[in-house]
């Protein structure tokens, strides 16, 4: 049985706490690696270590920094095929799908190529009289981020490239239910010529992530998970002292108005809700309807469905995987039942189909009449299942949404230029789309959510994730003459 190991200090190390978690094919079912979990021990050697590189990191050139992270990016874009292959293993995504988040993942990490930029800060000569005054960044030292099943190579590269270049060093902890793709990121990192130390992959459970919130060294948190989670992590990691991002769950909407083209909503609501089996954050899970749209966007909706190909994601003609554990499908397959015995309409039935497998396959499911009491609608459920809200006016459907407790994105789809003008104005949620269904932002913007989908006010990549990995420094220098020089026990001022 393959056993999966830290990376430290640049190489593979053991865990020392004899326990160990399971590693499935999701298509299968199959045990395919045993763990090994992290003890505190573990987790204070994978600190140490980047404590250590960091007094020379943080002194390296920008331009240094730079050159690496481009290797790094060349190496990952080398290396998509095996990535990809790694992720479905794991996660069970299709192939085409992990190609597409090591792409998104590559943008991170050639916004960092140009660190050089980013750290530039601001200069005011003459400030006062022979006075000078400028700002500059700096890193804040060994960071960590905590990272989700659903995007195992994605997620990490949010935050990593900018963290790095910007002279910090790493400790990472991803999920354990697909670790390996994160580990690959490391091999490749350590390959492309980055000191040992610097990033550095950690195996863990909740033992692990508590010993990061509470370490003394370390500075900063990144984490992206569900809601409860995330609260236990900023509110743990704050009162640690420790600066904190958390992303959040989610409840995405997208409203579709009576002047939308319907093909094209259809298409849009058919592939952001059941892409990865549903296993987004930012996947719409809510489908409002506006007037007498609803039942020819159903019908519409409801033949793309049919159509729908579900198998291992290793099979080219696949179009959605399994979900992830076999807990995971259950609890899925438990929230269609209580949409259907709260008076849900259960119009496409995921349940209904028998995939003759092992794996933890669930079909795409379409839930109509869906109320706000309902838990399909008040609950993250993290899978293939789109519930439908009908609504009659538009200030209804944007009422909708800010009602409900997240705030991560929303969408609209209409081909009224004033319409799409308003809801990206009234709509409370931190991304928005307008003939969008997925509306994540490309690299060089930031990534958030609003009300219960951020805990923390830094979104995640892009200009803000810099920001977030470095702290400002101002400086104001004179160089006297002697002979000006004389005590002066005012308040200091500009003259």
């Amino acid at each position: 049985m393959k056993q999966i190991n830290h990376f430290i200090d640049g190489v593979s190390v053991a865990a020392t706490s004899g326990r160990t978690s399971p590693v499935f094919n999701p298509a299968t079912g199959e045990k395919t690696a045993a763990l090994g979990l992290a003890s505190v021990d573990d987790v204070d050697a994978a600190v140490a270590a980047a404590r250590t590189a960091f007094d020379s990191w943080r002194r390296e050139s920008v331009a240094a920094r730079t050159k690496l992270m481009f290797r790094f990016r060349n190496l990952v874009e080398a290396n998509v095929d095996e990535l990809a292959r790694t992720l479905t293993a794991e996660h069970g995504k299709v192939l085409s799908d992990a190609a597409g988040e090591v792409g998104r993942g590559l943008e991170n990490i050639e916004f960092a190529c140009g660190i050089a930029e980013l750290l530039k800060g601001s200069y005011n000569e003459g400030a006062s009289s022979g006075v000078n005054v400028y700002t500059i960044r700096q890193p804040l030292g060994v960071v960590a981020g905590i990272t989700p099943f659903n995007f195992p190579a994605m997620v990490p590269l949010w935050t990593i490239p900018n963290a790095i270049a910007a002279g910090n060093t790493y400790v990472l902890k991803p999920s354990e239910r697909d670790p390996s793709a994160p580990l690959l990121l490391a091999e490749l990192f350590h390959e492309a010529g980055f000191p040992k130390g610097v990033l550095n992959v950690l195996q863990g459970d909740k033992v692990a992530v508590d010993r990061l919130l509470e370490h003394p060294d370390i500075q900063a948190v990144s984490f992206v998970g569900s809601t409860p989670v995330a609260k236990y992590v900023y509110e743990t990691g704050t009162r640690n002292g420790k600066r904190v991002q958390a992303l959040a769950g989610a409840k995405n909407h997208m409203v579709v108005l009576p002047d939308a083209e319907l093909d094209v909503a259809a298409d849009a609501a058919v592939s952001a809700a059941f892409g990865s089996a549903g296993e987004r954050c930012m996947a719409v899970s809510v489908l409002v309807t506006v007037g007498d749209i609803a039942d020819p966007l159903l019908d519409a909706i409801g033949d793309r469905m049919s159509r729908l190909v579900v198998g291992d994601g290793t099979n080219p003609d696949s179009e959605m995987g399994p979900l992830v554990t076999a807990e995971h499908r259950g609890r899925v397959a438990d929230y269609i039942a209580q949409g259907a015995s709260a008076g849900a309409s259960v119009l496409v039935d995921g349940r209904d189909k028998d995939f003759n497998s092992n794996g933890y396959f669930l079909a795409p499911t379409l839930i109509d009449h869906v109320t706000t009491d309902m838990s399909v609608y008040t609950d993250e459920i993290f899978g293939p299942v789109l519930s439908v809200v009908r609504t009659d006016s538009y200030d209804e459907a944007v009422q909708l949404i800010r009602d409900n407790r997240w705030g991560n994105g929303a969408a609209i789809f209409t081909r009224d230029g004033g319409a799409a003008r308003a809801f990206q104005d009234d709509v409370e949620a931190g991304m928005v789309g307008i003939n969008v269904p997925i509306p994540v932002p490309v690299g060089y913007h930031s990534f958030g959510g609003w009300n219960d989908s951020l805990f923390g006010d830094t979104s995640m990549y892009g200009p803000e994730g810099v920001r977030f990995f470095t702290r400002p420094k101002v400086v104001t220098s004179r160089w006297p003459d002697p002979a000006d020089s004389s005590v002066d026990l005012g308040f200091p001022r500009g003259a």
